[in-house]
């Protein structure tokens, strides 16, 4: 049976494709088909015709969430696919013509042949915990950021009517800080709290609150330098309740993270520093480490590979090219720094890149290409983290 290759692009409401045939390379059909149920079983009866599913390999670029309803499709229909960087395409573009031309039917076709060229590595079944993990952890980013926002609101209103408040709690927003704010407000009514009072906050704070520490906050608050002003009492209810409701749903997508985490459990868990936030948007960025041939390519995928200059007897490396997942590459690079901490072999070889003169971005950015290299290895042998047999 013949190859065929399907090259789709993919948009919000409806889809170019392409389909060549491997035996002459030559366009056996291309048309557009709607976003919708209908469209992709006609879709699906042309490639039926064509040959099984095991010799027809599609490709389509990476675009947001506009292709999800048709891998959950392809994948219930048994049919493979392969998520294209946008970027390849754009290089492919430009190795084959010097033309700006852009229409969809053109770009199919060029998915079409850029898949004839490469090595097909569809994507792997199953891709519901990672496209899940993905729209989980990029919304408790957000909410995350959204959270930030309020607390420097809530620190601007404390600012102008308990400023002594945040720094007796040592800067922090703890579980008794936030009680506090939330029953009594201003600095007034804190400065009459009486025994019940005590009795309540060292309920919360599980004893920790002691009697010096009730004393001393209510001193403050009667000496305090603030405003007693109304308005500033509503902003600060408002801010709040905008606060506490964005710290529950930062919790209540976090134990889904986690549940879905541990369903697929990788092994690079094992790693200290770690944790299931962290590998869960490992797992969403990067997927099946299976689609990846060697760690060079997850290293180009976060992006934290050297750019490459080279001209006649010279080559040298640049910096970092800074394509790809921003956002892998940034959790990447995080989870180093407890990882140099906690484990001797990262932590001797963050060392030595220091021991070089590299100043401490670029040192700990070499520690993540090294802990990539560990996650593959991890992944590819289906093995937990052992210190011991690092080098």
């Amino acid at each position: 049976m013949s190859l065929y290759f399907v090259g789709i692009d993919i948009s919000k409401y409806k889809h170019d494709c392409c389909i060549l045939s491997a035996t002459d390379q030559k366009v056996v059909s291309k048309f557009a088909f709607k976003n919708d149920k209908s469209s992709f079983e006609q879709l699906n009866l042309i490639l039926n015709s064509l040959s099984t599913p095991e010799d027809i390999r599609i490709g389509f670029e990476s675009t947001a969430h506009y292709a999800l309803n048709l891998e959950l499709f392809l994948e219930n229909a048994h049919h493979s696919f392969m998520e294209i960087n946008p970027v390849f395409i754009k290089d492919f573009k430009k190795s084959r013509t010097l033309r700006r031309t852009k229409t969809d039917s053109i770009d199919c076709e060029l998915i079409a042949r850029w898949l004839m060229t490469v090595e097909y590595k569809p994507h792997s079944k199953g891709f519901y915990h990672a496209y899940s993990l993905k729209s989980l952890t990029r919304l408790r980013d957000r909410l995350v950021r959204q959270r930030s926002f309020y607390l420097v609101k809530l620190t601007n209103v404390l600012d102008h009517t308990f400023p002594e408040f945040k720094p007796f709690f040592q800067e922090r927003f703890s579980k008794t800080a936030l009680y506090l704010l939330e029953t009594y407000g201003s600095a007034e009514k804190m400065a009459r709290m009486n025994s019940a009072s005590y009795e309540k906050l060292r309920s919360i704070s599980r004893g920790k609150f002691s009697p010096q520490q009730f004393i001393r906050l209510k001193e403050l608050a009667a000496n305090t330098v603030g405003v007693n002003n109304s308005i500033f009492d509503v902003e600060l209810g408002s801010l709040l309740s905008l606060y506490k409701s964005l710290v529950y749903e930062i919790e209540t997508l976090e134990r889904e993270i986690n549940r879905l985490v541990e369903e697929v459990h990788p092994h690079y868990m094992s790693i200290p520093g770690i944790g299931p936030i962290s590998a869960a948007i490992i797992y969403a960025e990067y997927g099946d480490i299976s689609n990846f041939s060697n760690p060079n390519q997850m290293l180009a995928f976060a992006g934290i590979e050297p750019s490459v200059h080279e001209s006649g007897t010279e080559a040298y490396n640049g910096r970092m090219v800074k394509h790809g997942s921003s956002r892998l590459r940034y959790v990447l690079i995080n989870c180093c720094l407890p990882l140099i901490r906690f484990d001797v072999t990262f932590a001797t070889y963050y060392a030595k890149k220091r021991a070089e003169n590299k100043p401490h971005r670029v040192a700990i950015t070499h520690v993540a290409k090294k802990l990539v290299r560990v996650i593959y290895a991890l992944e590819s042998q289906d093995i937990d983290f052992d210190t011991k047999k690092l080098r």
